[in-house]
């Protein structure tokens, strides 16, 4: 059974980051019609479907998006969440009006401890201060919030800086996803993608804040081969099976795609001992880099407590 639905509300979107992958999707497709996006909500409900997320673009400047939250909980959807770059989020009676409807969960993207480097990859002077402010919104209300922050060259070394902001606004999840190169991401890539070794032990610094903290920090993208220690965060072990209502296309099971077509794993990871749960790296990361990064991870005693591992 497909657990979640990802509706794509639309492509517009008041940020224009660097690292984004919808490519000029936001100057072709129009917002979809309200009622296309109600038929795709019932279709995923009456499949069994209990979790959805509205994504875009960003999906706030939907204006109908409000009507469409109060949809899905008429439809029976227990976990709504609403994935967006936070800027709308620090109008606190939108907040209130999207919480009322039905949201229980906001997914809002910080991609730096400071406007400096935040603002600098969205695009958006400004953007910073509207997005945290967004999020104390949003904690104020006591609703749940899990961030989203993208791992480029630009801002791998503030992760554990950015970190301790999350924690002080109180987030309650938050995850480090490396960059996919695609869209605009695949346009600045030469300038823009980092080194997975290079990240590596700046991610699990910021992985430790969570830790000392006692919330909890996920990564995506990042294979379990630099992840030594930090297994358990590795998000590909518990994202649920998602169906996406896409653009010009629908994806019936992302879980699927995402391993089948959208990663990749090279040449030595079959001897590894997280072969079986690793969906290895977006598959245009070894198309620059090739795969001397990736080593192997011996089976050991100890591993098969951790997820995934095979003895």
């Amino acid at each position: 059974m497909i657990e979640r639905v990802d509706l794509k509300v639309g492509f517009r979107c008041n940020n224009f980051c660097v690292f984004c992958v919808q490519g000029d999707k936001r100057e072709r497709l129009p917002a979809k019609p309200i009622e296309e996006l109600k038929r795709s909500l019932s279709e995923g409900a009456s499949a069994g479907s209990t979790g959805v997320v509205f994504t875009g673009g960003e999906p706030t400047l939907h204006k109908g998006l409000v009507e469409l939250v109060v949809e899905a909980k008429k439809l029976g959807y227990r976990s709504i969440q609403v994935q967006s770059n936070g800027r709308s989020f620090c109008y606190d009676k939108y907040v209130s009006a999207l919480i009322a409807a039905g949201v229980n969960e906001f997914g809002p993207s910080l991609h730096g401890s400071r406007p400096e480097i935040h603002d600098y990859l969205t695009g958006a002077p400004g953007s910073f201060l509207q997005t945290a402010a967004g999020i104390r919104n949003i904690k104020k209300h006591g609703a749940r919030v899990i961030t989203n922050s993208v791992v480029t060259k630009a801002n791998y070394r503030d992760l554990p800086t950015l970190a301790g902001l999350l924690v002080s606004l109180g987030v309650d999840q938050y995850q480090f996803a490396f960059m996919h190169i695609t869209g605009h991401a695949g346009d600045n890539k030469n300038w823009l993608t980092a080194r997975k070794k290079v990240i590596e032990p700046w991610v699990k610094k910021g992985l430790d804040v969570a830790r000392r903290a006692g919330r909890r920090a996920m990564t995506e993208a990042i294979p379990y081969c630099f992840m030594s220690g930090y297994e358990n965060h590795v998000a590909e072990s518990v994202i649920p099976t998602t169906k996406i209502f896409d653009a010009e296309s629908v994806v019936e099971d992302y879980s699927y795609s995402r391993r089948k077509e959208g990663k990749i794993k090279g040449p030595r990871c079959g001897s590894c001992a997280y072969f079986e749960a690793c969906e290895g790296p977006w598959r245009e990361y070894p198309e620059m880099f090739g795969w001397d990064e990736f080593e192997p991870v011996e089976a050991r005693a100890c591993d098969a407590a951790l997820p995934g591992a095979r003895p």
